[in-house]
């Protein structure tokens, strides 16, 4: 009799245990929803998505999610439509047992403007992703023009980066980007890029009235390291304004044209 009821009294705290969760699930899915709750990510620095954006998603996929039963709310669903925002780099929707519809969203992060043959507008962030301006406010960035073409992969998601998508100017862009940001000596001297009709590439400079051709992409890094010691130990004593085009393309050599 004695160990029945220890039995007994060991299983109710099992029981309880186990159960409470699975009736706090139950009850919490049938909890009415009160409140939409929305965290964007760098919303401060970017401003490529607005609360209203996603407001907008989460009503086009589920309606009015306030007051129904959290439990029928399709979060998957929205999760997924959600990144049909190509600015977002990934997207969180869930709820909690108070009834409170989460979005937990995080931007990309551009490393450069880029403005194509079209005329539009483009950035390409970290990992080679190309989405479209759509906000007035821009990032303080190095903006790529010229001959740029963004192609229907590139606008459905595929990396600049990946093979699927053949040889591009923007690829050797990207590369050459991303130096410039890593270099502290550049990133302060380069504002601008220009890709002519030969996918031969101009750099233009914040000091001195000058233009640097890079010529192709080929071998940048040894260019630019050249240029650092002309920059360093020739222009000042000529001038930064002595020439007008400061030639990068032929190896191991300096060519450069007076004003």
């Amino acid at each position: 009799m004695m160990k029945t009821a220890l039995k007994i009294l060991f299983i109710i705290p099992v029981l309880y245990l186990v159960g409470l969760p699975v009736f706090m699930t139950v009850k919490g899915k049938k909890t009415p929803c009160s409140d939409i709750v929305i965290t964007i990510k760098d919303s401060a620095d970017y401003g490529f998505v607005s609360k209203r954006d996603i407001l907008n998603i989460i009503s086009g996929t589920a309606g009015r999610v306030t007051g129904r039963q959290v439990g029928d709310i399709p979060v998957n669903e929205i999760e997924t439509n959600l990144y049909r925002l190509r600015e977002l780099k990934s997207a969180d929707v869930f709820t909690t047992v108070d009834g409170v519809l989460h979005v937990v969203a995080d931007q990309r992060e551009p490393i450069m403007r880029v403005r194509g043959g079209d005329g539009v507008d483009y950035y390409v962030d970290e990992e080679g992703i190309v989405f479209r301006k759509r906000t007035i406010q821009s990032p303080r960035l190095h903006l790529v023009s010229g001959n740029i073409v963004i192609s229907r992969k590139m606008m459905e998601g595929v990396s600049v980066l990946d093979t699927a998508i053949k040889r591009t100017i923007l690829r050797d862009i990207y590369y050459l980007v991303s130096y410039i940001r890593s270099d502290g000596f550049w990133s302060a001297q380069i504002d601008q890029i220009y890709v002519d009709g030969n996918d031969e590439i101009d750099l233009i400079p914040r000091a001195g009235n000058h233009t640097v051709h890079l010529g192709t992409a080929e071998n940048f890094v040894e260019k630019l390291r050249n240029l650092r010691v002309f920059y360093e130990e020739v222009l000042p004593e000529v001038g930064w304004n002595k020439y007008s085009v400061i030639n990068l393309a032929f190896r191991d050599q300096i060519v450069c044209k007076r004003r």
